[in-house]
């Protein structure tokens, strides 16, 4: 598996951390996102998806324990996938998610052929990539999908370094949807829809990207 030093960070201790951190039933997860952004993710993923037959083959890059994947579950999409490469995560994933398939892997070299998958996303990966490292991610999603690359991230018009707990070089946020398009010309925008956090005046994006052939 590639590693550079973002991959080494989460597969560590603190990845570890996070994963239990973040682990909840889909109750506490659903309740969650009330609290942050006023609705929740299966409301946003409605906007966006909900068009998708029910078949689509879906991968989630940087998986975690499945939070995103069973919420699509719940929506009726059947065949989802993720990849994910902090083990644990991976191991924990089996307490929350029947009949969803998580494996051991990098976003940076994703152990599928070229258009699997009729949607590949993240959600809330991107922004702990490095933006010299951003290219082979994103290059790998691309790859993957025969049609849509889906994210929900955190949201800045230039691209700035946040101080993650206490960590600089793990957190930033940008644009991710221009971005992509800047690399990528065949992927044009089908949506956009900024999400203003309940408490305090920070902002995340959800896209939608549709790849031409």
């Amino acid at each position: 598996m590639a590693t550079n030093e973002q991959i080494d960070f989460w597969q560590g201790d603190f990845g570890k951390a996070y994963t239990f951190r973040n682990s909840r039933n889909q109750e506490e997860w659903d309740q969650f996102h009330r609290d942050t952004w006023g609705l929740t993710k299966i409301a946003m993923y409605e906007q966006f998806i909900s068009h998708l037959p029910k078949n689509s083959r879906i991968l989630e890059v940087g998986s975690n324990t499945g939070m995103q994947l069973a919420g699509l579950q719940r929506m009726g999409f059947t065949q989802l996938y993720g990849v994910e490469i902090q083990p644990d995560a991976v191991e924990l994933s089996k307490k929350y998610l029947d009949h969803v398939n998580i494996i051991s892997g990098s976003g940076f070299d994703i152990p599928f052929k070229d258009n699997y998958f009729d949607l590949v996303f993240t959600s809330g990966v991107l922004i702990h990539i490095a933006p010299e490292n951003l290219p082979v991610i994103m290059a790998e999603m691309v790859r993957c999908s025969r049609r849509y690359v889906l994210g929900f991230e955190y949201y800045s018009e230039t691209t700035r370094s946040i101080n993650y707990r206490g960590h600089d070089g793990f957190l930033w946020k940008a644009d991710y949807s221009q971005l992509f398009q800047e690399q990528f010309p065949q992927l044009s925008l089908v949506k956009k829809e900024f999400y203003k956090y309940v408490k305090d005046d920070n902002v995340d994006t959800m896209y939608l990207l549709e790849k031409k052939h």
